[in-house]
């Protein structure tokens, strides 16, 4: 069963369970959003558990339209028939359409979506390259600096992925939470500027151990074209590099081309895939 509980309360054990997931799955089972909203207390984080009182997974849920959650079961409790009902219980939470992610679409994720009658409807790709060797004689760029930068980041990241489910809506809110985040820091974020100094691009880094990750990239569309996304590709990789990382990582969607093209011939390839399932508005 479900059990809602408390972030704040229970952040070392729900840790621990990303933790062994991550160690496992070779990801984490809750997207970078889904803790920050839980954090702000706009998600609902529960407990899955077990018969005999045991804590066997956790789940984050957004009552929203259409509502959305993700799920995991600690890899130590898994075969047992917890998913199968705990994505029951969770379902029945809500009426009409529902979103859910599989982080890694692992064949028993997508045997449990079956026996829910869940589509599959996006593919959400994780890159990697390796570090050693790139070129450290690119573009260089500006660094982020949230007394002056902060809200126009917010507006230009809106415009950029205006038709972006999740990144899209980022709110100045959610910006400073993400800036509060232990692996945040301001020189990662590289902005491009145009003449007057107002902000036409940025690619923000994130650094967890040896991997380097593009967290996300955006070139406003009035400097499109002019190799700008390239450019501040290129200077990220070299920051990763001298910071250390050993390999690059990123997150880019099947249904944007372009950016899989830049990122494969820059030499990035297939490392996982995240599927997102949706139960439609009429089941």
């Amino acid at each position: 069963m479900l059990r809602e509980t408390d972030l704040t309360e229970h952040d070392e054990r729900l840790g621990d369970i990303i933790a062994a997931a991550r160690e496992t799955d070779g990801q984490p089972p809750f997207s970078d959003q889904s803790i920050v909203e839980a954090r702000a207390g706009g998600r609902h984080v529960f407990d899955v558990v077990a018969a005999d009182g045991a804590v066997t997974g956790a789940a984050i849920a957004r009552d929203a339209d259409p509502a959305e959650f993700e799920l995991v079961i600690a890899p130590q409790h898994r075969g047992r028939g917890h998913g199968r009902v705990a994505l029951s219980e969770l379902l029945s939470r809500y009426d009409g359409e529902v979103l859910t992610w599989a982080h890694g679409d692992h064949p028993a994720a997508a045997r449990l979506a079956a026996s829910a009658r869940l589509s599959r409807i996006r593919t959400l790709y994780q890159l990697r390259m390796p570090l050693d060797g790139v070129s450290r004689d690119v573009a260089t760029f500006d660094r982020f600096d949230a007394d002056r930068d902060a809200d126009g980041w917010v507006a230009l990241n809106a415009r950029v992925f205006a038709d972006h489910p999740e990144q899209g809506r980022i709110s100045r809110a959610d910006l400073d939470a993400r800036m509060s985040e232990p692996w945040f820091r301001a020189e990662d974020m590289l902005v491009a500027r145009s003449d007057a100094g107002e902000l036409i691009g940025y690619n923000w880094l994130k650094v967890t151990g040896d991997i380097g990750e593009i967290y996300v990239l955006g070139v406003d569309g009035s400097a499109a074209g002019r190799g700008l996304g390239r450019a501040l590709t290129e200077a990220g990789l070299a920051h990763l590099a001298e910071r250390g990382c050993r390999q690059a990582a990123l997150y880019v969607d099947d249904d944007n081309p372009r950016a899989v093209h830049l990122y494969r011939s820059l030499g990035f390839a297939d490392h996982t895939v995240d599927v997102q399932y949706r139960r439609d508005a009429s089941v």
